[in-house]
């Protein structure tokens, strides 16, 4: 991954990946040297260990996905607490963000909308029910530009990661161009971003 956000560097979170890739390297050494006495059934030790490396993955992730988005819209935050306030409602959403490349190309579109990014329209648009709850929320800068939007469908398979509609719907766009692409499970509450065509979780605290 890279990123174009100097304010990166500096992150707290970046901080807390350091301390945890250093508590799980102190981990592996203690079973390394464990490993040799046959007294010791290890399996539960290394369980712990996949479940650290499961948890830096999603800090890293989350660490990544501010950094790219930061460039790009001012308000990167709101879109952060909307994804922790709708994973844990377990309300499904689908939020592209647009860099770079243009997106209107490759979407099927939906309604205008033509407000400001904040956190209370986006949990309102993906509240159960809502006209505009079904599709994807279209975010350029800092407008809400449309909702029910239609993204197209990555053909991939085998990625375990890519449970429904809107996963694959979300990676399918990032396959095509530069956007970043949110989805919240409204099976698991599991949020998740897309960054060319994969598919990364997101730490919700």
């Amino acid at each position: 991954m890279t990123t174009t956000s100097a304010n990166c560097d500096s992150s707290p979170m970046k901080k807390l990946i350091k301390e945890n890739i250093q508590e799980m390297i102190s981990t592996l050494g203690v079973l390394q040297r464990t490993i040799d006495n046959e007294e010791n059934c290890l399996l539960g030790e290394f369980e712990k260990v996949k479940k650290g490396f499961l948890k830096i993955e999603s800090i890293a992730a989350t660490f990544y996905l501010n950094c790219y988005l930061s460039p790009f819209i001012e308000r990167y935050t709101d879109l952060s607490l909307t994804i922790q306030t709708l994973s844990d409602r377990r309300h499904g959403a689908l939020i592209a963000v647009e860099r770079t490349d243009p997106l209107d190309s490759f979407l099927q579109p939906g309604i205008p909308v033509g407000a400001p990014v904040t956190h209370t329209l986006l949990e309102s648009i993906f509240y159960p029910g809502s006209p505009l709850h079904d599709g994807a929320v279209l975010i350029k800068a800092n407008q809400i530009v449309s909702a029910k939007n239609i993204l197209p469908l990555t053909l991939a398979q085998g990625n375990e990661r890519i449970t429904g509609t809107r996963h694959r719907a979300a990676v399918g766009l990032t396959e095509l161009s530069d956007a970043i692409v949110l989805v919240v499970s409204e099976e698991t509450g599991k949020a998740s971003f897309a960054n060319k065509g994969k598919l990364y979780p997101v730490i919700t605290p």
